[in-house]
């Protein structure tokens, strides 16, 4: 595994990518790319809050901060959703859009860097983790740890399904709604098949992969979605496909999201509107946002947008994955030497 390899290819891909949900009426927005704004009513929507930001010392990557964004003039402490970045996004402007939007919705979103060179996976796997237990430990006027969800892209796709296997059964966070929320993810360490088979019962899921991806074999995200121990009625499994109309094409490339400087239809229909029905659902037990969630090919959970009458690709959902492509079309393949899961490879 060459972490600068990835590096690399994460600074030089700027692609935007793709959408969701109804047809809404476009207003201007000075960091919009494509025809199709932000969705203006359900799930996907910006919340009301203002964001405010609390920023410590990582406890083991120096010279960096930990940051956790939050619903400013909260009174009580908030369902959390512990973030892993990927290779290169150390720093949350990577993408910050992911962020505010959790925060303007109510929650709590922890932020942690780790290096992308120097250091071993399991090290950055621990710094991940010590960052999110410092921050657990001491900000509990701010972090309902009763109501967790992990999150993360690509090295930190891979990596959040040990670290919520940490903090469900160790610690056990998340007692009152828990979920993962995987996105292009990376090989997964630290994580056996007999834990594979011991997430607590209200365990969720999502996973994305994206149609024009590259850089991360399908295959690792199948094998983590068909052997956890979650049922089909609590996991998805979602591709999102490349959209072309008249005067835009919507990309599903390894990026998304990246709300570094700009936002596009599928940042917030592909992924926002999922990610807050499915905060809804796991904490709130909210049966409609389980069907935009979680709907198993629901028409509220796939329906993309449209513009002039061009409709976005819809979302394509499944609870038996297979490979689409030849291994050979990705950078970092299934059955890599580098890959611990190796033996699991379709």
């Amino acid at each position: 595994m060459s972490p600068i390899i990835l590096f690399m290819l994460l600074l030089t891909s700027c692609t935007k990518d793709s959408n969701t949900a109804p047809s809404s009426p476009p207003y201007v927005d000075d960091d919009l790319e494509g025809p199709i704004s932000r969705p203006t009513s359900g799930y996907g929507t910006d919340g009301t809050y203002s964001v405010a930001k609390i920023s410590f010392a990582s406890p083991v990557y120096k010279g960096k901060n930990v940051e956790i964004f939050y619903p400013q003039g909260i009174t009580s402490p908030k369902p959390v959703i512990f973030y892993s970045h990927p290779y290169g996004g150390e720093e949350s402007a990577y993408n910050i859009g992911l962020y505010e939007f959790i925060a303007k919705k109510g929650y709590v979103v922890v932020f942690a860097p780790y290096p992308t060179s120097g250091v071993t996976i399991d090290e950055r796997y621990n710094t991940l983790w010590q960052s999110f237990k410092k921050a657990v430990t001491d900000y509990p006027n701010i972090i309902d740890t009763k109501k967790v969800g992990f999150m993360g892209h690509s090295f930190g796709g891979g990596a959040s399904f040990s670290l919520a296997h940490k903090a469900f059964i160790d610690e056990g966070w998340g007692e009152n709604g828990r979920f993962i929320f995987a996105m292009a993810q990376w090989y997964s360490y630290q994580l056996s098949d007999t834990q594979l088979l011991d997430f607590p019962a209200n365990t969720k899921l999502i996973t994305e992969v994206y149609d024009d991806d590259t850089t991360n074999d399908h295959r690792l995200a199948i094998d983590i979605f068909k052997n956890i121990n979650i049922p089909n009625s609590e996991k998805d499994f979602i591709l999102i496909k490349k959209s072309v109309l008249n005067t835009f094409t919507y990309t599903a490339e390894h990026d998304l999201p990246n709300t570094k400087s700009s936002y596009d239809a599928y940042d917030y229909y592909g992924i926002y509107r999922l990610l807050d029905a499915m905060i809804d659902y796991s904490f709130n037990g909210n049966a409609k946002a389980r069907n935009v969630a979680l709907g198993n090919g629901s028409a509220e959970q796939i329906t993309m947008p449209s513009y002039n009458g061009q409709a976005l690709s819809p979302l394509v959902v499944t609870d038996n994955p297979v490979p689409l492509y030849p291994q050979s079309k990705f950078l970092f393949q299934c059955i890599s030497t580098n890959n611990p899961r190796g033996s699991h490879c379709n």
